[in-house]
């Protein structure tokens, strides 16, 4: 059965006839008002752009056939979707960058079940994380690919979480200097030990994996000490590539950053994981899929429409008529920078060195009189 509630107090209502336009009148018993229920097309418009957004679907397989489509929902390009503020503290949090454009990249952090938060920056740098961070509560854990900054970052908004490396990316990055298929004995060995490096489930596997990396290391010291003479008779390692892999391994060692995991007092109360696997999967993968099925958008819009997938997977977003109500929208943003400027303005015309009118110049003041009211 149909039922109406009113607006006011939430009471349930019942019918009181119709207007001489034909709708119908609806009564409250506790508040004593009458209304007519207006249809919201907003909200169903709403509902239709993020069908859209979030599926498969071209403008021309949705209802209006592409042009009316395109006018019904252009409003909703206008809202930027804000991130929720986080005050409840996680066991584990993950976080990575996923980038749009040139200078355009989305810093998100969430945890085994939603999206916590997102912040938009031209790249990873310290400033941008820490923005990220300070919303959000800090966790015990917090897994990375390791970003430009993000250490730094860590460190003043949330100094007491353990950071684990994302081990994945780790091999990944040794991956990136030795290839699949190295040429020398050395990068052979070193590859079968990034590859090791995924397997390890105890203490005990680590301490024999960091011997065997040591052991490496001394084997082949005069190896990676050869040097070449470039065209300009500049000399330069021969193995360059090998002394970057074996220096960003050595990186994380001092860092303490590699078997966070691993620790026995995070283990008590969780699984930590090892690997950014919940955010490269379930978060950036689905981001470009989204970016795929809607290929051609322009940046601005790309933005949005990530923001829209993060905010929508968030913990508790609003419902669709409350975002419509209370998110900025392009025109309130740039109102508010507007106000900003001319505030600015304003505070840079008055001097500052004595040059503005001093009321005192211009009236005497009888400082005897001293029976005032």
């Amino acid at each position: 059965m149909y039922q109406v509630n009113c607006p006011a107090c939430g009471e349930k209502c019942g019918r009181y006839g119709k207007t001489k336009a034909g709708s119908q009148r609806w009564f409250c018993n506790r508040c004593k008002m009458t209304f007519t229920q207006k249809i919201d097309n907003k909200t169903k418009a709403f509902h239709l752009f993020l069908k859209w957004l979030f599926g498969k679907e071209t403008q021309s397989e949705m209802p209006g056939e592409g042009r009316t489509f395109r006018r019904r929902t252009a409003k909703f390009w206008e809202i930027w979707p804000m991130p929720p503020k986080i005050e409840e503290s996680k066991d584990v949090l993950f976080l990575d960058g996923i980038y749009l454009g040139r200078k355009a990249c989305i810093l998100i952090c969430c945890d085994e079940k939603n999206v916590l938060g997102w912040y938009l920056c031209r790249y990873e740098h310290s400033g941008a994380w820490m923005a990220l961070m300070k919303r959000i509560a800090e966790p015990r854990m917090v897994v990375s690919d390791g970003g430009s900054g993000f250490a730094k970052a860590l460190k003043a908004a949330w100094p007491n979480a353990e950071h684990q490396r994302c081990l994945f990316h780790v091999f990944c990055q040794v991956r990136r200097y030795t290839t699949t298929r190295p040429n020398t004995l050395a990068g052979i060995e070193l590859y079968s030990l990034a590859k090791d490096l995924l397997k390890i489930k105890s203490h005990e596997e680590a301490d024999r994996w960091g011997k065997r990396f040591v052991d490496w290391m001394k084997r082949y010291q005069k190896f990676l000490n050869e040097k070449t003479i470039d065209e300009r008779g500049h000399e330069r390692p021969t193995h360059e590539r090998l002394l970057k892999a074996e220096k960003s391994i050595l990186k994380l060692f001092g860092e303490n950053t590699l078997f966070t995991y691993l620790e026995e007092e995070l283990k008590a109360d969780f699984e930590p994981p090892a690997t950014n696997n919940r955010i490269e999967g379930g978060v950036n993968s689905r981001l470009r899929e989204l970016l795929r099925n809607h290929r051609g958008l322009s940046i601005e819009r790309r933005i949005k429409a990530v923001y829209w997938w993060c905010y929508m997977h968030s913990p508790e977003p609003l419902s669709s008529s409350e975002i419509i109500k209370i998110m900025p929208t392009d025109r309130s943003i740039a109102a508010i920078y507007q106000r900003m400027n001319e505030r600015q303005k304003l505070e840079k015309s008055l001097s500052i060195w004595g040059d503005a009118i001093v009321w005192n110049d211009f009236h005497k003041v009888d400082k005897s009189f001293r029976n005032w009211d």
